[in-house]
């Protein structure tokens, strides 16, 4: 899942990109609404973290915008404003969730994840494919009665792949749901962490299409042209 955390305080939006990134999640920060809406008008967020006071105004007035233009990413705000009736106005303005400050780190992944699997329309909290079931809340997975352990890098790799199996995702999409827009990114480490995911559920479970990126192989085992 790849967030964007709307936040002045940067201090705390680092604390939160670095939390999120450990959990498994694309995290990307910007401090004002201006920039929210050139980053959102790009699409690829799954999911917004959004605080109400802002420099440049109300995270409420962005809220409003976005509902109004149609646009349904799950939205979480995430304010020191925290009385019963700034949880209803956020929530009656079309937030998804509402959390107080300070928070915990746990509990904002748990409830992201909650959020991505309403947007998706899956009950389940868990996401399985080919034999693999994997569990987001601890990044791990379950495979021919094996217990796997996934760092945070791989299993932002895998979990990609996974959300849409008949996706092909191109190494660049990879590097940006690892290391954000500003993150260094050394020049192999998708390779790497494919390689290593690879070991660990079988060579055939992660294709390489050539010239275009990676995917999960369809159900029942490994495409038998056009990959590597």
């Amino acid at each position: 899942m790849r967030v964007l955390i709307v936040e002045d305080d940067a201090v705390l939006a680092n604390g939160l990109v670095v939390g999120l990134r450990l959990g498994g999640f694309g995290a990307d920060v910007v401090h004002t609404i201006g920039d929210a809406r050139v980053a959102l008008s790009g699409g690829g967020f799954e999911g917004v973290v959004l605080d109400i006071g802002l420099p440049d105004g109300s995270g409420i007035d962005l809220l409003v915008e976005l509902r109004r233009a149609g646009n349904a990413v799950p939205i979480l705000l995430l304010t020191a404003r925290d009385q019963v009736a700034d949880r209803v106005a956020g929530l009656d303005h079309g937030a998804d969730d509402y959390m107080g400050k300070p928070f915990d780190m746990d509990e904002l992944g748990a409830r992201l994840r909650a959020l991505l699997r309403r947007g998706e329309g899956r009950a389940a909290p868990g996401l399985a494919w080919n034999g693999l079931t994997v569990d987001p809340g601890r990044m791990t997975g379950l495979m021919d009665r094996r217990d796997l352990r996934f760092s945070a890098r791989e299993f932002a790799i895998l979990h990609h792949l996974m959300e849409r199996p008949g996706t092909i995702r191109s190494k660049g999409e990879l590097e940006e749901r690892l290391y954000g827009w500003t993150g260094e990114v050394e020049s192999n480490t998708v390779e790497v962490h494919v390689h290593k995911l690879r070991a660990k559920l079988g060579a055939g479970f992660i294709e390489t299409v050539r010239g275009v990126g990676y995917r999960v192989a369809p159900e029942g085992g490994p495409c038998r042209s056009a990959c590597g």
